[in-house]
């Protein structure tokens, strides 16, 4: 991995704790940043929540957060109070090592439902990675492994701008490949930044990244219990706090590192050989567009059809059918990369051999619907279904 530029003023730390029987696979993570940081996040909208996502969501937005600290392979969700217990006592831990309040430490966890933690591995893991915390991309990598479940690959993203005059550099990690549905899913994001952004600036920013690219992304609809997204902004940089022009430059950085970090879960998806976007335009609004694309992408004719390489534009069109938005079938056309399949409710001579070439040889497929009702739209992502992810998901706890 090569990553040119990180954020002034943050470490990084990744390594195995004994969360995981294979002690090659890293489990604990931590991120820290060396003053306090403004913090904002976004959480799944399950009404059953992990632990983490209760402890860090009590503490947010703050100015004055140091820290997350990760496990992976056990989600600590549906532990009850214990549970509770043992997310604040991996804050507590950390904080204690680090040298501030456990209140400035965030938590989270990602893996099998309904586990209690094995707390003596955590608290050694987090001591140790409290010693190994570094600044280089190698650490970085390390925190990137040690967040995986059955990813099969790490997700980073960073973009360097100006903002008020002084270079910015925005770096985000994330990891997520099934249980994951609108609302946010089995995902844990971080995206850190040396700018400096009020926390309540962060609050708003942190709601709409989250809507408009891991809200957008989908495997199988499944919501999960632990997902989260944190925002945190350390103002290392020595810039003077954003706003204006400058604030909309950020907010749409943001929003690119967590578009490119969404795309890659979905094109990570459990088992998943396509990555297939979906455009939607020409709604009322933008919440129409959303129904629709998010029922095209959920239903599971238009995955297989897409991974068996079939043509079979009728699914996409009778899925947009019953998304619950009005409208006509003369308003609705369709094309699949630069195939016109459907046109004003009028099916198009296409060949089928070359539209089922196009599904074979692209590993990224293109659905386009276009009505003709007004300017909303959506992109949204999700993948193929495949047998591979049945036989990981029938398998995953035993």
């Amino acid at each position: 991995m090569t990553v040119p530029h990180l954020p002034k003023g943050f470490r990084f730390a990744g390594l195995h704790c004994g969360l995981r029987p294979d002690p090659t696979r890293r489990d604990l993570a931590l991120i820290v940043s060396d003053v306090p940081a403004a913090a904002a996040g976004a959480f799944t909208q399950n009404r059953v929540r992990a632990a983490p996502v209760h402890v860090s969501q009590e503490r947010l937005p703050s100015r004055e957060v140091r820290g997350v600290v990760i496990c992976s392979g056990n989600a600590n969700a549906c532990t009850g109070a214990r549970g509770l217990d043992d997310a604040r006592t991996m804050t507590a831990v950390a904080a204690s090592a680090l040298g501030c309040r456990a209140e400035q430490m965030l938590v989270c966890s990602t893996g099998v439902i309904g586990r209690h933690l094995p707390m003596p591995q955590i608290e050694n893991g987090i001591r140790a990675a409290v010693e190994k915390l570094d600044d280089s991309p190698a650490a970085l990598d390390d925190l990137a492994h040690a967040i995986l479940t059955t990813d099969t690959r790490i997700k980073t993203a960073t973009r360097q701008l100006e903002l008020g005059g002084v270079s910015a550099t925005l770096t985000g990690v994330a990891k997520g490949a099934a249980m994951i549905g609108p609302n946010m899913a089995t995902m844990l994001a971080f995206v850190c930044c040396d700018a400096a952004v009020s926390a309540d600036d962060l609050a708003v920013l942190v709601r709409r990244a989250a809507e408009k690219t891991f809200n957008c992304i989908s495997v199988e609809g499944h919501t999960s219990t632990n997902d989260t997204l944190l925002l945190l902004a350390n103002g290392a940089n020595g810039s003077a706090m954003l706003h204006g022009e400058a604030l909309a430059r950020f907010d749409a950085a943001v929003l690119d590192v967590c578009g490119e970090l969404a795309r890659a879960i979905a094109a990570d998806a459990e088992g998943a050989t396509h990555l297939i976007t979906i455009d939607v335009e020409g709604l009322r609004d933008d919440r129409e567009a959303y129904r629709v694309a998010k029922t095209v992408a959920e239903s599971a004719l238009v995955k297989t059809a897409i991974h068996g390489a079939d043509p079979n534009w009728g699914r996409i069109v009778s899925a947009a059918g019953y998304a619950g938005v009005p409208f006509e079938e003369a308003d609705l056309s369709l094309w699949m990369g630069d195939l016109l399949l459907y046109h004003g409710g009028t099916p198009q001579p296409f060949d089928a051999a070359t539209a089922s070439a196009y599904l074979k040889r692209e590993r990224h497929v293109r659905l386009r619907l276009l009505f003709a009702l007004g300017a909303g739209r959506c992109a949204f992502w999700t993948c193929d279904l495949t047998a591979e992810y049945i036989r990981l998901n029938a398998e995953y706890t035993t």
